[in-house]
């Protein structure tokens, strides 16, 4: 409340130029550094922070989860640097491993991990590197 009546404050000033943020931050409890970056556009809300880190739109977040959806289906479960690799390409710029992980946490729900077991024993033995060396 205190910051709005200092901005209402220095509304009231013609020149714009020699606004005395000191008098107002003190008169009004508000930290001097707060109102001058306010009045040069310095700050945002943490909405617009958000949007700005941003590196994906909602609806390619959708389509990303749709196409790992897919992999799964098919058994090719993408790994964590596969997914960065996508998002990399759809945002045409590199995504972090905080990233990566905060996109899985945020659609862990949609997204369904799965191990590959290990090989049955009679294949790996059928396999062996003896057997094609006879």
């Amino acid at each position: 409340m205190a910051l709005l009546e200092a901005f209402a404050e220095w509304d009231t000033y013609e020149n714009k130029e020699n606004i005395p943020w000191t008098r107002i931050s003190e008169k009004h409890d508000v930290v001097r550094s707060t109102l001058a970056r306010t009045y040069r556009r310095e700050t945002r809300s943490r909405k617009e922070q958000a949007i700005a880190q941003q590196k994906l739109t909602p609806q390619q977040e959708q389509e990303l989860v749709k196409y790992i959806g897919g992999l799964t289906a098919r058994h090719i479960p993408p790994t964590r640097e596969m997914i960065a690799n996508f998002a990399s390409s759809i945002a045409k710029e590199p995504v972090s491993e905080c990233w990566v992980t905060r996109f899985i946490n945020k659609y862990s729900i949609h997204l369904i991990s799965r191990h590959s077991t290990g090989m049955d024993a009679g294949r790996h033995d059928a396999e062996s590197y003896t057997k094609y060396e006879l």
